[in-house]
């Protein structure tokens, strides 16, 4: 494929050092006490917990290709079982229907501008680009597996072609255990072919002949009829069928068939013991998810747990760890979590990161209260996303171009000679930032932004950005306290890079980050103070709403902005530039649409320092934003932000 070998015809080298990253820690979720227990009643969670402290499990939230090889210097030759689900649908739709409000309404959420640029730069050459996006994932994956690890690679007839030449390749065509067909059944009725209804699953281990199999994990029950022929049982109360001694054969020796019980039944030449399932074939029938399942989270591509069940009870065993570096809506570590498997996951989309980081919650607080065991989770960040099909295919490569299409769409006036490489623009008195195509802006960058607008004389900045680290609205909260600047952050629409928009003559919309406000509500009982927030304000930022749904949208939004949350949580001791720790949390499922606008669990204070609280929220699209609140020492009842 195009890229495998340079000019003069020798193999690419893939820079997997060039590739890692420090992971940041932004959230670590320990401890899902239910709200009637209150944060305040530890003596009474540490009882009650079964929480295993030997690993705390990762979701991770970037491009697979950096975190993978970030991850290396820890966990290579480590990983015990990988499942991976790469996209296979080269005219993949990623508009999904999420859920808002308390009812059953619904909204479009479109593609997030990082997701669509990483989906452009897998199929933006076709099959050339996917089979070398592809090829160097496989090529860490069998860095990070350990002597008896295992992947399996979930595809359909798209890609299948591809990526088995290429697992060959890498693994070697030994290394292939099984291929494996999953059937199922949906409503779809074509009349012009045979109806597609089955996917590939390949299983290579990282060595030939040597990896994890647990067969009793995974019979199949036997049939009622074949059951019933089983009529003898033992004296250890095993069923068997006997079988007639033929003439001039040696007599086979079956389990629990011994010589002297041999002499009592000299008819009897074997006993044939009913196993707990027939050993399973290579082809599973069972269905996909329907609409109804319990399981379902709304993710366009979810599969069913059965299937992941099926894989990791097989292909690993209890304390394993397991990955899947495109995790989706976090199906492998929901399983790999009720079979107590450790887990790394990860995915680019933040919605992905958002569905999994509630979904393992929930798993967790079902865990303990059945009083079962179960590991806490952290939420890593990684930052940059290597390259921009749009820029390569559109700007060849120009940062100035793409720099002066942002800025005209954003009607702002390009500066003739910035002071900084920060400052590009002017919008009325503000000063207008934009950064890279091939970047996140991070709180590093926004506060040189911040220094450089201020040496400008500057009192109000625009950062515009195609997608923002995680807690930096909270972040820049604090730089326009510091600088006396008042700070927006600025998605750049999708819609600059249609080729159908002008710069300058058509509109697109720009929106600012999430707006947030809540505020403190504190009593005093016997000289201690109890806390809990009550959220006041929420005006989403829209900005991975439907085009045609916008309007609409917007009234909504400022009519109730709360109907557009859909996870909140609460920090009662944050710490500056420490992740975010859950104490307390809320969040709509699928079934039940309901939201507490207050928390109920009655954090307590048992000193008189001042402390403070971080608020995160979640949108339903995925997006985050926090803010902090001031709890002062003493006992003030109540403290708006």
């Amino acid at each position: 494929w195009e890229g495998k070998y340079d000019e003069f015809g020798n193999r690419r080298e893939i820079e997997i050092a060039a590739c890692a990253m420090p992971l940041q820690k932004v959230e670590t979720i320990d401890e899902p006490r239910s709200n009637a227990e209150g944060s305040g009643q530890l003596e009474l969670f540490e009882k009650k917990s079964k929480r295993l402290d030997d690993f705390r499990n990762m979701l991770v939230w970037g491009d697979n290709k950096l975190v993978m090889a970030s991850l290396l210097e820890q966990f290579k030759g480590k990983i015990d079982l990988i499942y991976i689900d790469p996209p296979f649908d080269v005219g993949a739709d990623f508009t999904m229907n999420v859920p808002i409000g308390d009812e059953d309404d619904t909204i479009e959420k479109e593609q997030s501008a990082l997701e669509m640029v990483a989906y452009k730069d897998t199929w933006g050459k076709g099959s050339n680009s996917y089979m070398h996006m592809i090829y160097e994932r496989f090529l860490i994956i069998k860095e990070l597996l350990n002597e008896r690890g295992s992947v399996y690679v979930h595809c359909d007839y798209r890609v299948n072609s591809m990526i088995r030449l290429i697992l060959d390749e890498i693994f070697g065509r030994d290394s292939l255990i099984n291929e494996v067909i999953w059937c199922y059944r949906d409503r779809a009725n074509r009349k012009e072919h045979w109806n597609q209804k089955h996917d590939t699953l390949y299983w290579y281990s990282k060595n030939a002949g040597n990896f994890t199999f647990n067969i009793d994990n995974v019979r199949t029950p036997y049939r009622p009829e074949y059951v019933i022929k089983f009529k003898y049982e033992d004296e250890k109360g095993k069923y068997y069928i006997r079988g007639k001694n033929i003439k001039g054969s040696p007599v086979r020796l079956k389990d629990g068939l011994t010589p002297d019980v041999e002499s009592k039944y000299p008819d009897l030449t074997f006993r044939q013991y009913l196993e707990d399932g027939s050993p399973p074939l290579d082809w599973w029938e069972m269905p996909i998810l329907n609409k109804a399942a319990n399981e379902r989270t709304g993710y366009a591509t979810q599969k069913p747990e059965q299937l992941v069940e099926r894989i990791i009870s097989a292909s690993s065993n209890e304390g394993d760890l397991v990955a899947d570096f495109f995790c989706g809506s976090g199906t492998t570590g929901a399983v790999a979590e009720k079979l107590g498997r450790r887990w790394i996951l990860c995915d680019l989309g933040r919605f992905a990161i958002h569905t999994t980081r509630k979904r393992m919650i929930e798993i967790q607080r079902k865990l303990y209260s059945e009083e079962k065991p179960y590991r806490a989770f952290d939420v890593y960040n990684l930052g940059r996303y290597e390259r921009q099909w749009w820029q390569k295919d559109r700007l060849k490569g120009m940062e100035e171009e793409h720099r002066r299409i942002v800025l005209a769409f954003y009607r702002a006036e390009a500066l003739s000679n910035p002071v900084s490489p920060f400052l590009h623009g002017k919008k009325g008195a503000a000063i207008v930032s934009v950064d890279g195509i091939d970047s996140i802006l991070t709180f590093t960058e926004l506060k040189g932004i911040v220094e450089s607008a201020n040496l400008a004389g500057a009192r109000e900045l625009h950062c515009l950005a195609w997608e923002f680290e995680m807690e930096l609205k909270r972040n820049a909260e604090a730089l326009e306290h510091e600088f006396g600047i008042k700070i927006k952050l600025i998605r750049i629409p999708r819609e600059v890079m249609e080729k159908n928009r002008r710069p300058g003559i058509d509109n697109v919309p720009f929106f600012e980050m999430a707006t947030l406000s809540a505020e403190t509500i504190i009593r005093i009982e016997g000289g201690v103070r109890i806390a809990d927030v009550r959220l006041t304000n929420f005006l989403p930022s829209l900005s991975e709403a439907s085009s045609k749904e916008l309007e609409a949208l917007k009234e909504r939004a400022i009519r109730n902005g709360f109907d557009f949350i859909d996870f909140w949580a609460l920090d009662f001791d944050h710490k500056d530039n420490q992740p975010f720790r859950h104490h307390w949390q809320d969040y709509r499922l699928r079934k039940d649409r309901s939201l507490k606008l207050e928390s109920d669990c009655g954090h307590r204070y048992e000193d008189n320092l001042q402390h403070k609280i971080c608020v995160k929220v979640i949108d339903t699209f995925g997006c985050d934003t926090s803010i902090i609140l001031e709890v002062p020492g003493g006992g003030v009842k109540r403290k708006k932000n």
